[in-house]
């Protein structure tokens, strides 16, 4: 069983311990779901890979915290390890040290201002369709109600507000295969796509203030595919191109600016998500930001604060990770973040 009672800094190596790349969080939601039942001042609903719990003490406000079980892919760097003041290991920036200050405030937290709900869910780093939180908005919303969500993803103790809108399109490039012997005779589709990629390059990325957080676009192709064979001239190519905007755009207005930018190339929208505004003028959100003191910032990348401006719930984001560490090989986490966060949270919800 997990010690939630543990100081959190142990817990995130503990969890970070439990290997749950999206897709395969079971046995690290059993084990939360587990130590979660264990806390008397708890009510515990299991759905899925979901894990809810939720106080009942007729406080006037509610303050739901939430967190993502996931990581993304191993990259070599598991087990954890612990050098000097910096936790080592996969996981531990995005979001699982964020998931043990929150398992810890909900099995230490006994006295709070206000009733809570703790969230852990699935499949967070992966499409919209298979993240479990999208799946609880859908069949069990009530469960979401709150005044307040605060996601604990990784801000490095910061306060991050909003978050960016993300849309992904398809340019499908065509071409004419010949061999490469007579290559006049062809046309070659990956050269074809030099003026997209030229656009891409030359993109001058917009940068918007909202509520005093400035959030930056950016426009960038992430994967090209083409090619036949070593003496073919290839007769297709395709570049996918990732748009990351600000929340004063809907999604319909970003997919027309993309496909403004890049004519006269058609592109096909393969998914998208909105972004969320600050929201900070929200008196639940504007007293967080005091509470846990400094100043709010935008949030770079998209997050499930989105999720929750949709129901009309102020979110934030707030964790110990450093998202500048996320998804990579020498992910790692501060050791004084961790306890910060927790000292910050618990004093808050105090």
């Amino acid at each position: 069983m997990l010690d939630l009672a543990q100081d959190p800094v142990a817990l995130t190596a503990a969890l970070v311990d439990v290997p749950s790349v999206s897709g395969t969080e079971e046995p690290l939601a059993d084990l939360v779901q587990e130590a979660l039942q264990a806390v008397p001042s708890l009510q515990v609903v299991r759905d899925g890979n979901v894990v809810v719990a939720r106080t009942s003490l007729g406080r006037g406000r509610r303050v739901l915290l939430a967190g993502h079980l996931d990581t993304v892919p191993i990259a070599d760097n598991l087990p954890s390890r612990l050098e000097g003041g910096r936790l080592f290991g996969c996981g531990t920036s995005d979001m699982k040290s964020g998931d043990a200050v929150l398992l810890h405030l909900a099995a230490t937290l006994t006295d709070p201002a206000y009733d809570l709900t703790f969230v852990l869910y699935d499949n967070e780093e992966v499409e919209a369709d298979r993240n479990g939180l999208n799946r609880i908005v859908a069949t069990r919303r009530e469960l979401l109600d709150a005044d307040l969500a605060v996601l604990m993803e990784p801000t490095d103790g910061a306060v991050e507000a909003g978050c960016q809108g993300t849309l992904r399109v398809r340019v499908d490039i065509p071409g004419r295969r010949a061999h490469s012997a007579r290559s006049w005779l062809g046309e070659n589709a990956i050269h074809a796509a030099a003026p997209l990629l030229t656009a891409l390059v030359r993109y001058d990325a917009r940068e918007v203030d909202i509520d005093g957080c400035t959030y930056r676009e950016g426009l960038n192709a992430v994967h090209v595919e083409g090619g036949v064979a070593g003496n073919v001239i290839p007769d297709a190519c395709t570049v996918l191109v990732n748009f990351r905007f600000a929340p004063d755009r809907t999604e319909s207005q970003a997919y027309d600016h993309v496909r403004e930018v890049l004519q006269p190339y058609a592109v096909e929208l393969v998914d998208s998500a909105p972004g969320a505004l600050p929201g900070l003028s929200a008196p639940a959100a504007a007293h967080f930001v005091e509470a846990v003191g400094g100043t709010a910032v935008a949030k770079f990348g998209w997050t499930d604060v989105a999720r929750f401006a949709s129901l009309g719930i102020p979110a934030v984001n707030f964790g110990p990770g450093d998202p500048n560490l996320a998804h990579t090989r020498e992910e790692s986490v501060e050791t004084a973040k961790i306890t910060a966060a927790e000292g910050a949270l618990r004093a808050y919800l105090s």
